[in-house]
């Protein structure tokens, strides 16, 4: 019964609460840098026709299986202190935690993004031509018209950066009240022994992950 009474006041704290609205709110950011990026380039490499097309789309595609602790560990190299990018003190913050996590979002976008946009291009690309669209301007055009893909497309992204735990802890430490995230306190409430809030974290993470993908699909249209 102790071990819940824990549980219930760990839930009632204002840490749980900052650990919580940082995991969403570094994920979101990373999905949407994720999005902002991979979503045009997914689109133009289904348009366009270039040197290095090619080996761009193996790229994204092999890159789907990125190895979280691998861009952790690069990460890490570039912003220490005796690093490229030192200089700009980003170790060790939520923004290097947002950036590992972009990274490891950005193919996944981007590879869904060009298949959803090729088959659409395939299919209505010569009609967008007879109507005066540029490939610039059929771009986004592409996007709209698959834009429930695109959707799913992003929100694959999200899942990643919401449950990733090994990039962030290298980039980010893990620090309380400041890099602290849903997924490594459940790391670190697990290695503690504490498995009441381990798993109480890991219902919650579910359940909001949960939410915010159904509320995304209700949004555009397809929950009807």
């Amino acid at each position: 019964m102790s071990e819940f009474a824990n549980l219930a006041d760990a839930f009632a704290s204002r840490e749980l609460w900052r650990i919580i609205a940082l995991s969403l709110a570094v994920s979101l950011s990373a999905s949407a840098a994720a999005a902002v990026f991979g979503l045009p380039l997914g689109a133009v490499l289904a348009i366009w026709r270039f040197p290095g097309r090619s080996i761009l789309i193996v790229a994204a595609n092999a890159l789907l299986g990125l190895p979280p602790v691998v861009v952790g560990l690069a990460l890490y190299l570039l912003l220490s202190r005796s690093g490229p990018l030192g200089r700009l003190g980003l170790l060790f913050t939520p923004t290097a935690m947002a950036i590992a996590q972009t990274v490891l979002a950005l193919p996944i976008v981007t590879a869904l993004a060009h298949r959803a946009a090729e088959e659409r291009w395939r299919d209505y690309g010569d009609a967008l031509m007879d109507l005066g669209a540029s490939r610039w301007r059929a771009v986004p055009a592409l996007i709209a018209m698959a834009r429930a893909a695109m959707l799913t497309a992003v929100l694959a992204g999200f899942g990643r950066t919401v449950s990733e735990v090994g990039a962030i802890i290298i980039v980010g430490g893990n620090i309380a009240s400041y890099t602290r995230t849903m997924t490594t306190a459940i790391v670190l409430e697990t290695s503690m022994g504490n498995l009441p809030l381990a798993l109480g974290l890991g219902l919650l993470l579910i359940g909001l992950t949960t939410m915010i993908c159904a509320a995304a699909f209700v949004l555009t249209g397809r929950g009807n």
